[in-house]
């Protein structure tokens, strides 16, 4: 891998010069005139509540979203578009264009499933209707990921017939849920994927102007570990004090996986001390994307990336517990919690989840019950970047944001990228899209900066052509 360009700030002059609407290219013209389109598609994404979990959302309305994308590609020139069903029982949309002769074939990937709302009394404005204020669209799937169809089917109507490369297309239907219905589609069926790029465009911009490429991913490694001390509930006022709480011990354990004074990640057995040597993330930039309250310090130690891209993080994400309303007097017997672990690249994912099964095992204490039960792992990634595809979106993004592509990293987890990797092994892979801090993704309040939509479809046409000269 190449090292990380430091990002810089658009140049105006260069952006108003090659940006939309104003671009020698013709690009930026086609698709500044096809902004209004592309809201109208937007805010016809967001009204479908294509939730991938049955018990929250019908299953109907997943289907619908993925008939409007495939509705949608096909009219954008797609050929062969269809509806596959994966092994979790969601349904990606796939299509395909044969490349001109002597061309490249370049993937476009997305998703249109999307999280819940979670509290819909945070919203300033319903969760599924488009709303615009104060410059951007808000709406659940603004960014993540509906506004990455939008910005694929906007790039493809900018070209219109003019395509230089051949296309396959997928949109997937469960990636918000982890289920790994496509990642295992994928690996049964890797002719259908063949191609020399990938742009897996679920990920976006460090900020609003400066064009970013993901180049590393944490994986992933979850469990649910259940603590039961006694054969039912029993009164406090009788029994509390020898009798162990289970509830207790439970909080005990999972206090094991922190530091006592700097709360950093703390599992027996893993390398918790990784560097990053790429671009840098500002603490009190970081403090006021992700909505630190005042007063409250950041855990970990080292640098904000470091702590983000380059080191295992632990994350409790839900306990099973009596809630405080409607509690009784009774000791708890039981309670289990939801814990789950990013692992950085270079980290094994299947040794990390043993890791931390073993260490919560041996945490709990007073001899009280345990059991583990594993749930999913994603292996971590990290592109190269130093061949033709990463030449030709540096030239794009030039182009259109007026300075060099940026490489990130991204706490996230995308586990189909490294079952893409091993079906397309010769295939360069780049992370991009539409999103950036901003954008609240998987938070209340949602939004997406159009301007982004516009300057990133303008960046993807460029990147097409720029990618069949290159690839030759």
């Amino acid at each position: 891998m190449t090292e990380p360009a430091q990002h810089s700030p658009a140049n105006p002059d260069t952006e108003a010069r090659n940006g939309p609407g104003g671009s020698p290219d013709g690009l930026g013209d086609r698709v500044a005139a096809l902004m209004p389109r592309a809201l109208a598609d937007l805010t016809a994404l967001v009204a479908i509540p294509s939730v991938a979990d049955p018990r929250q959302y019908p299953a109907e309305e997943c289907r619908r979203a993925a008939r409007w994308v495939a509705d949608a590609v096909t009219e954008a020139g797609l050929q062969d578009v269809r509806l596959v069903e994966t092994p979790d029982g969601s349904h990606a949309v796939l299509g395909h264009r044969p490349p001109p002769p002597g061309a490249p074939t370049v993937l476009l990937y997305c998703h249109y499933d999307v999280q819940p709302p979670l509290d819909d009394a945070a919203w300033t404005t319903p969760p599924f209707t488009l709303t615009e204020r104060d410059g951007r669209w808000y709406g659940r799937g603004t960014a993540d990921c509906k506004g990455n169809i939008v910005m694929h089917l906007t790039a493809l109507r900018a070209l219109g017939d003019d395509l230089p490369v051949g296309l396959r297309f997928v949109a997937e239907g469960s990636e918000e849920q982890g289920t790994g219905g496509l990642e295992r589609y994928v690996a049964a069926h890797p002719e259908e994927f063949a191609a020399d790029a990938l742009l897996v465009c679920d990920t976006g911009n460090a900020e609003v102007g400066t064009g970013t490429a993901t180049v590393t991913l944490r994986g992933l490694a979850n469990l649910v570990v259940t603590v039961d001390t006694l054969r039912g509930e029993v009164h406090s006022g009788m029994f509390g004090g020898p009798a162990p709480d289970a509830l207790a011990a439970l909080v005990q354990a999972l206090s094991t996986l922190r530091d006592p004074e700097t709360g950093a990640t703390r599992v027996d057995g893993l390398d918790t001390d990784g560097t990053w040597d790429g671009v840098g993330y500002d603490e009190q930039r970081f403090r006021a994307d992700a909505g630190v309250l005042p007063g409250v310090r950041l855990t970990g130690t080292g640098t904000v990336a470091d702590r983000l891209w380059a080191r295992p993080a632990v994350t409790v994400l839900g306990i099973d517990c009596p809630p405080v309303v409607g509690s009784a007097a009774a000791v708890p017997a039981t309670a289990r919690a939801r814990v789950s672990l990013r692992v950085p690249p270079g980290m094994d994912p299947d040794a990390a989840l043993d890791a931390l099964a073993a260490h919560l095992t041996h945490a709990v204490p007073w001899g009280a019950r345990v059991s583990v039960e594993r749930e999913s792992t994603g292996a971590p990634f990290r592109a190269a970047t130093d061949g033709p595809a990463y030449a030709a979106l540096d030239r794009a993004v030039r182009a259109v944001y007026g300075g060099p592509l940026a490489f990130l990293g991204q706490g996230g987890s995308i586990p189909l990228c490294t079952v893409l990797a091993a079906a397309c092994p010769d295939a360069e892979i780049i992370l991009m899209g539409v999103e950036e801090p901003r954008c609240l993704i998987h938070a209340p309040n949602e939004s997406v900066d159009p301007t982004e939509i516009a300057h990133m479809a303008h960046v993807e046409a460029l990147f097409l052509r720029e990618f069949a000269s290159r690839a030759r």
